[in-house]
């Protein structure tokens, strides 16, 4: 049996992550880690906010429809995490940003979890910085 398979698709994965408060989203994601929002849509007024947002290439969609609200992680594959992690220790002096830590996978990593259960896991080879596989 041959593959088949056509290796010209190409795939992005955007994830959703449920929320339960708007202002609390924003606060979080734009006020604290510098996301953008790129759009924000409700049928109407009353119903829940499904909105884009992005950083640096890293794009989310936040939903406050009851069926996002299992938790979620995500793993962003990173370049620069120490210079990432200062700037977001620099701008939110209140929020406690955990420390960068090293796996026994060749990574270091961060772990940011927003208020509403979801995480993000910011990792970053470091095997391949250091010219070594």
């Amino acid at each position: 049996m041959t593959d088949q398979t056509n290796k010209n698709f190409e795939f992005k994965a955007i994830p959703t992550f449920g929320i339960t408060d708007y202002q609390t989203a924003v606060n979080f994601y734009v006020a604290t880690l510098g996301f953008e929002i790129n759009w924000e849509h409700r049928f109407t007024p009353t119903d829940p906010i499904y909105m884009q947002i992005s950083k640096n290439g890293l794009v989310l969609h936040l939903s406050e429809n009851k069926r996002f609200e299992n938790k979620v992680i995500i793993f962003v594959e990173t370049k620069n995490l120490k210079a990432f992690h200062r700037e977001l220790r620099e701008k939110n002096p209140a929020f406690e940003i955990q420390d960068i830590v090293f796996t026994n996978w060749q990574t270091i990593q961060l772990e940011v979890q927003d208020p509403f259960g979801n995480l993000l896991r910011f990792n970053e080879n470091i095997a391949e910085n250091n010219g070594s596989n």
